[in-house]
């Protein structure tokens, strides 16, 4: 994609330029995702106790089968990267923009970590509609209208993380999950990061 905006790039918790419209999988980084998604906070920051997008991830990942554990736990990644958009305006029709930042996001992130696209299966889309209840009923006021996708939640007890506890949490399921993911038939490139992946 051509860069239709001049120095449209942001720089990462790690120094790296990420090329918000053109992307490289060289400037996708563990750390940094770990780091902006423990400062991201759930709900657009409308809750009791402050929730971060990374421990979300982690708690969600732990629910998922081996197999797609790295998925699960990487889910949300592209949001270190663009933000963490409610749905509501995600979904506009004038938001296409924002979606394709998005999708070239989440291609990256992929292909750095050499895991199938999209990273959002059914299964981990049906884990994350059910955390997304036991989040709401633990750290929301009670809905002043009823929520569109009421789902069984998954039972999970929310008790929130310091930023610094999430980015420990994230980079420790990372460890553990990339080391499961050869197991699965695919390396993801976790030495570049600084870890065995395998």
């Amino acid at each position: 994609m051509d860069r239709w905006i001049d120095g449209a790039w942001m720089q990462t918790y790690g120094g790296v330029a990420y090329d918000v419209f053109d992307p490289h999988p060289d400037q996708i980084n563990i750390f940094d995702i770990a780091t902006a998604l423990a400062n991201t906070c759930r709900f657009n920051g409308h809750v009791k106790k402050f929730y971060s997008v990374a421990q979300h991830c982690v708690l969600l990942a732990e629910q998922a089968p081996p197999e797609i554990a790295l998925q699960a736990l990487l889910h949300d990644a592209a949001e270190a990267y663009i933000g963490d958009l409610i749905q509501p305006i995600k979904k506009h029709p004038g938001m296409e923009t924002f979606r394709r930042a998005e999708e070239l996001a989440e291609l990256a992130i992929c292909a750095h970590f050499a895991l199938p696209y999209p990273l959002l299966t059914p299964e981990i889309r049906e884990l994350d509609r059910r955390i997304l209840i036991d989040e709401r009923n633990a750290l929301l006021a009670d809905p002043p209208q009823p929520w569109a996708d009421e789902v069984e939640p998954l039972g999970i007890k929310i008790e929130p993380w310091t930023p610094d506890e999430a980015r420990e949490q994230f980079l420790n399921a990372y460890r553990e999950y990339a080391k499961w993911a050869g197991l699965f038939g695919y390396e993801p490139r976790g030495g570049r990061d600084g870890f065995q992946a395998a």
